[in-house]
């Protein structure tokens, strides 16, 4: 076995750029979308009420890095929830481990970072202000990363508690520079937003459709499983409906599968992968008054390409080259 490189969750996050990791998502989603990255639904294994083990595969070609994340999801009962684990990476050529990750940070960073990728894609070019609802570790992150895509001008957060919310829209305006503030309802955060990210813990939809402005663009984040859904069946069957992952959405999107269970919608929704929007091969946003949706469920696609860049870093360092 040769080196085993491991990286700690500060280490991550001090290698691991923004901009970098939003290259590494949009071309792993291409990957994705054409084929040459082989990937299997998650498995998840219950370990009680708000608490989950998922295993997540993927092979990134044919003779390339393979590997998977292997991950905890706990719930505090209060909407939150984190995410503990490793990502493990494996050599396409030897079938050596040569790379360990922590999962947490990985996907603290990927998660924004793709969210930001499918917003340059698809939110309108003007785009300047922003609503988020949530309040844990991808709140922020979403927050700076969309910051590097569009030139926001506003920034309203929205959580269920309010003196937290206050708080970490204090935090979120000193470490971004931007103009951050709490607001006391989902709705007002809302109100005429040109992007909205939804990254809680919620079961039921803290977003209805009715509140989102015609223009506007949505990252549904926070739910991913077929139980939980954070938006209602208005926005899913009122928007053109963008998924990171046809199969994994019509097995495990809460959102579409509410809405498509009570005969609103059917499969064909789903207008397109972001991939494919990526590509050019399928069109993304169609009218400047049209409501996108991108449904991110996360895959381990894209923990592999981050953990890939870190460990050709690594590499590159230890080489001199």
């Amino acid at each position: 076995m040769g080196q085993l490189v491991v990286f700690d969750a500060p280490e991550v996050r001090q290698r691991l750029g923004l901009d970098e990791a939003r290259a590494a998502m949009r071309e792993a989603m291409i990957a994705l979308s054409d084929g040459r990255v082989r990937q299997n639904l998650r498995s998840f294994i219950g370990l009680g009420e708000g608490r989950t083990f998922a295993i997540m595969p993927a092979a990134l070609g044919e003779r390339a890095a393979f590997g998977a994340k292997l991950v905890s999801v706990f719930g505090d009962g209060a909407g939150r929830k984190s995410h503990e684990g490793l990502v493990v990476l494996f050599d396409g050529e030897t079938g050596v481990p040569v790379c360990v990750a922590d999962a947490g940070a990985v996907t603290e960073i990927r998660t924004p970072a793709a969210s930001a990728a499918a917003t340059d894609a698809l939110a309108r070019p003007e785009a300047d202000s922003l609503a988020v609802l949530g309040l844990g570790r991808q709140a922020l992150g979403h927050i700076a990363a969309l910051a590097r895509v569009r030139p926001l001008a506003s920034v309203r957060v929205w959580g269920r508690d309010a003196a937290r919310a206050q708080a970490f829209a204090e935090r979120a305006a000193r470490e971004t520079g931007l103009p951050v503030r709490a607001v006391a309802e989902a709705e007002r955060a809302v109100a005429d937003a040109a992007i909205v990210c939804t990254v809680t813990g919620a079961a039921d939809p803290i977003l209805k459709g009715a509140w989102v402005a015609p223009g506007a663009h949505v990252n549904l984040v926070g739910s991913s499983g077929p139980a939980h859904a954070e938006a209602d069946d208005a926005l899913v069957a009122n928007s053109r409906f963008i998924v990171d992952h046809r199969e994994h959405v019509l097995a495990h999107g809460g959102e579409f599968l509410r809405a498509r269970s009570r005969g609103l919608i059917g499969d064909s929704h789903i207008a397109a992968e972001i991939g494919e929007v990526f590509a050019g091969t399928k069109a993304g946003r169609t009218s400047n008054d049209q409501i996108t949706v991108y449904k991110s469920l996360g895959h381990a696609v894209q923990d592999l390409a981050v953990t890939a860049a870190l460990h050709a870093q690594a590499m590159t360092t230890e080489t001199g080259q």
